[in-house]
């Protein structure tokens, strides 16, 4: 059944037509995700497809009794609004209490809030939650999703893609997180120049088809058709490769990336930071830090070396953003000590836009910081980079203040960059970029020598540029997570994941408790030997950085210490692993 028909739809808002002669449809079951520049049209044709947006030219026709939810960039609520009144409405508490879709969203994402509680005042993540909850409670026949991602954190993206997956409802969504286009959707439209190019399966196929008409019409800009090539060479190569999320098959991009070298060369990449680094570069010893009155970390100790690339995941609370301040000094510990190497120059991306002169032109507010600089074996002009992030021609000479959200993030995270730091901290850093930026962020990234730490609620970003992840479990430690979001979320999901705020204090001594059998003792005899090893493999670890530091210029030793230095890194994550089972059970 057809729900939805464009025919000949044209908009503009100026000169240049957002759409122009734009004819499609959206039927039943239909998944299509929409992806674009950002000022492309892409929400544009989401308002016109609800009938929010009259067009200049066209009809727009909708099957007669369409139930349409449609999620608005924006979450606007009614003065005075609680969180019970906007999602449930009037509805009984029997009513709506027997109603298992209501439920499963209540439970997804709402568990942590106050039905009676106001909407004023909460966070842009909770209004966020409370805007999808209103979206998903009542049955519809389809939804459009406008960047329903933003404000959340991973594990309410997690749930919503599962959540759509399960539902029997057509879905349209605008989103830049490609991980959430590639689990939910099997049809890609491209909004580009005023049309909508339309491409079967999600985000993986789309790269793959766009390539393949790049390639067969050669007739796509050099720079264009290189960043699909890198991309379609992370696709085959990194983590998504390992699922099977991707919905093409991977022989037919072969001829693609055949000649595509690897995105990091990681030993080559640890050299040049180790080199620049020596070998040291933080090392938080027995750190407690207290926020608001509430503990955030208690007697946490953690090493960043030199090339390391860390992925930091938790939810929001957990103190991801603390943790990255405190690496920067503008917050300090109540006990403990946070070393910082001294060849360290570092560079901290925030979520807040930096105060820039509005009158500046964007290339001289880049300029200012360096004109030039070398990432990988490159050097490149600051017009060059300006031009890579989407600052092309005349817009290099915009006023700072005439530039969108994503526009000044695209110049912050540059301006970062023109520093040449050799240790980058950054705290969503995908916030307000669009899928094309995204890649060429992530393909500068991919050839800079250096340590990175990494804030992100978009999985795919994180996969693509960290080597390893790392949680705040609300446990006040920093923990290895081998397995990835992937073991983020199931550990979250199995409850072995405390709550924010849950840091245990130290434990009273307490009097000797009779032995259960000797199983007690034995059970704590274990826990001493667990530390111990844990202590040992943290010396091992210093002691490979140190080797890693004076064979700086060995290449083969380099490989070889890299390789131990993982196994000694997994080990370590293993037994921690097990250490926490065990001290969990002992209570």
């Amino acid at each position: 059944m057809n729900l939805i028909n464009l025919e000949n739809v044209a908009k503009a808002y100026g000169p240049a037509p957002l759409l122009d002669a734009v004819s499609l449809g959206l039927d039943e079951g239909d998944r299509v995700g929409v992806v674009g520049r950002n000022g492309g049209g892409k929400s544009t044709l989401v308002s016109v497809l609800a009938r929010e947006t009259e067009p200049d030219d066209g009809r727009v026709t909708h099957a007669r009794g369409l139930r349409l939810g449609y999620l608005t960039q924006r979450d606007a609520f009614p003065d005075g609004s609680t969180v019970r009144s906007v999602v449930l409405g009037d509805r009984a508490e029997h009513e709506w209490a027997g109603d298992v879709r209501a439920r499963d969203v209540l439970a997804g994402l709402l568990a942590d809030l106050d039905l009676d509680a106001p909407l004023a005042g909460m966070s842009g993540g909770e209004r966020r939650r409370v805007a999808l909850a209103r979206l998903l409670v009542p049955e519809s026949d389809l939804i459009l999703l406008d960047e329903p991602t933003n404000h959340l954190d991973i594990e309410a993206i997690d749930w919503l893609a599962r959540h759509l997956k399960g539902r029997k409802v057509a879905v349209l969504v605008v989103t830049h997180d490609r991980w959430f286009l590639d689990e939910l959707t099997d049809r890609t439209w491209e909004v580009v120049d005023g049309r909508v190019e339309r491409y079967e399966g999600g985000y993986s196929a789309y790269v793959l088809a766009k390539a393949e008409r790049s390639r067969i019409a050669a007739a796509t800009e050099a720079k264009r058709q290189n960043l699909l090539r890198k991309e379609l060479a992370w696709l085959r190569r990194g983590p998504q490769a390992r699922t099977s999320k991707p919905k093409f098959r991977v022989d037919a991009a072969q001829e693609l990336i055949a000649d595509e070298p690897p995105l990091r060369d990681s030993v080559e990449l640890t050299r040049f930071a180790t080199a620049r680094l020596g070998k040291t570069v933080y090392d938080v010893e027995d750190v407690s830090v207290e926020l608001g009155g509430r503990d955030l970390f208690r007697r946490m100790t953690w090493r960043l070396g030199p090339g390391d690339r860390v992925g930091l995941v938790g939810v929001n609370g957990s103190g991801k953003s603390t943790l990255l301040r405190l690496l920067d000094g503008s917050v300090q510990p109540v006990s403990g000590t946070v070393v910082q190497g001294k060849t360290v120059q570092l560079a901290h991306l925030t979520q807040n836009l930096e105060d820039l002169d509005p009158n500046r032109r964007v290339l001289e507010s880049v300029e200012e910081i360096r004109r030039r600089i070398t990432v990988g074996k490159r050097e490149w002009t600051a017009s060059q980079l300006l031009e890579r992030l989407g600052f092309a021609g005349d817009r290099q000479w915009t006023p700072v203040g005439d530039l969108s959200g994503g526009e000044r993030r695209r110049l912050q995270i540059l301006r970062l960059l023109m520093g040449e730091p050799n240790v980058l901290l950054l705290d969503e850093p995908t916030n307000d970029l669009d899928i094309e930026t995204l890649t060429e962020v992530e393909d500068l990234l991919d050839g800079w020598p250096g340590t990175l730490v990494v804030v992100s609620h978009d999985r795919y970003f994180l996969e693509r540029i960290t080597d390893h992840v790392v949680a705040l479990l609300g446990d006040g430690r920093v923990s290895m997570l081998p397995g990835g979001v992937d073991e983020y979320l199931e550990r979250r999901a199995a409850g072995t994941a405390p709550k924010p705020g849950a840091v245990r204090a130290e434990p009273a001594p307490a009097s000797p408790k009779p032995k259960a059998g000797g199983q007690d003792w034995k059970a704590r005899k274990e826990l001493d030997r667990l530390e111990r090893r844990l202590e040992k493999l943290a010396g091992q670890e210093a002691g490979l950085h140190e080797q890693l530091a004076a064979h700086a210029t060995d290449y083969a030793k380099l490989q070889e210490l890299d390789g131990r230095l993982k196994e000694i890194q997994a080990e370590a994550a293993g037994v921690e692993e097990e250490w926490l089972m065990l001290a969990e059970d002992l209570g």
